[in-house]
């Protein structure tokens, strides 16, 4: 994320360690140069001391160099606001995408990737960008180190530690020419000091070079740092001439695509240095402001329907006491009936001996019992303890019997409800 000084004024990219490096990759070799070859050449040109403007030149380009390079590092490249909310438009649902990476951004919606726009009479595809939940602005990509969408991104240079795009392109342009110039000049007067000493004594260049050291590395250092920022400074005068961007000319080169955007040379180039910037679309300065939580998809469902877990616990529990209870039913269904095949046996041995008009009433109500399971042989158990308690009238028996299957069908429907 970006980096803010002197309240929200000053704006650095996350990588804003490297721009010390940059500093002291431009200052110490101008100050070598200042002190050991233009303090030299002071006396050199007579003629109204020219001498003394090699070092005010030296020093004043020096001071634009690393001007420039704080206009380009510390200002805002084009950041796009983030929007709170998705864009208001029609979503569809897109099962292939995660529903985690969904709820992330934009929670249980998923938004075309692309849509089409119309650019100076032709259509444009511009994507969506998760990130930022907005559609991007021709020209516009969303930078990975900054991560934030940036106005016709150039690219992310981790020289001057920021993102190069609509509003610091200008800037970066004069900060690579200008760097290129430096290193020409202080090349140039190096090569010439060691000229002067070649013709105050007659020397060789060996000799001229022994003689003075900084002035040979000074030389060698400009040659290879002449290779990039030379470089950089001829492919950017191309792209401005185009009117690409370093982004674009990688992609469509790729692609093989037109550059609608291209007005001409003349033109590209006033588009460039002559446009009036527009202001920053952010207020650094502005205080932050809490953002409402929306409401997730859980939310909204427990709003609706109350809160749904309690009722899950309560139905896990019944259903589990419901299992126990009939677990507990069949083991004593198995038991009773065992008692009562041993109770009827024993009856029929009892009413051969005694011969007792009550034999087929018994017989009836082992039959119910049976029909009637786990209820009917309870409630025997309960009434009569032991085999000679049959004694009974048969009318007490169907009675008891009836009333307590009653209460047990009644305790069951209890149960599921």
């Amino acid at each position: 994320m970006q980096k803010f000084f002197l309240g929200g004024r000053l704006i650095f990219g996350p990588d804003a360690r490297s721009l010390p490096v940059t500093l002291l990759l431009i200052s110490v070799p101008s100050i070598i140069f200042c002190i050991f070859v233009a303090r030299h050449l002071r006396h050199r040109f007579s003629p109204y001391n020219a001498g003394y403007g090699i070092m005010v030149v030296a020093v004043v380009f020096t001071i634009y160099v690393l001007i420039i390079l704080f206009l380009t590092s510390a200002r805002d490249p084009g950041i796009i606001p983030r929007n709170s909310r998705p864009p208001e438009e029609e979503p569809h649902h897109d099962s292939s995408v995660p529903a985690q990476a969904r709820n992330r951004h934009t929670p249980g919606r998923q938004f075309p990737r692309t849509k089409e726009v119309m650019v100076n009479g032709m259509q444009v595809r511009v994507k969506y960008c998760s990130t930022c939940m907005l559609y991007r602005p021709p020209r516009c990509s969303h930078c990975s180190i900054c991560n934030n969408c940036v106005e016709r991104f150039d690219h992310h240079c981790p020289w001057v530690g920021q993102c190069i795009g609509l509003r610091n392109y200008r800037f970066f342009f004069m900060f690579v020419s200008s760097t290129t110039l430096l290193c020409i000049y202080v090349f140039s007067m190096s090569a010439l000091y060691i000229k002067v000493l070649m013709d105050d004594n007659h020397r060789t260049v060996w000799e001229a070079m022994k003689e003075s050291p900084p002035s040979v590395v000074l030389m060698a250092y400009c040659f290879i740092a002449l290779w990039f920022v030379g470089g950089l400074t001829g492919f950017h005068l191309y792209l401005i001439g185009t009117n690409q961007t370093t982004y674009e000319n990688f992609r469509h080169r790729a692609d093989n695509r037109i550059n609608i955007f291209d007005r001409g040379c003349p033109s590209n180039f006033d588009e460039i240095f002559c446009t009036k910037l527009n202001p920053s679309k952010n207020n650094f300065r502005a205080l932050v402001q809490e953002e409402v939580p929306r409401p997730t998809e859980e939310a909204k469902a427990e709003d609706v329907g109350g809160d749904t877990h309690p009722k899950i616990e309560v139905d896990l529990e019944n259903r589990q006491d419901l299992l126990k209870i009939s677990e507990q039913h069949n083991i004593e269904e198995g038991i009773d009936l065992s008692k009562i095949s041993r109770r009827q046996n024993d009856e029929e041995n009892d009413s051969r001996e005694s011969n007792d008009p009550l034999r087929s009433t018994l017989e009836a109500d082992s039959i119910m019992g049976i029909n009637h399971r786990a209820s009917l042989t309870m409630t025997m158990i309960r009434s009569d303890p032991e085999p000679s308690s049959y004694g009974n009238s048969s009318s007490e028996i169907a009675a008891d019997s009836h009333t307590n299957s009653t209460v047990t069908i009644k305790e069951a429907g209890r149960l599921f409800e």
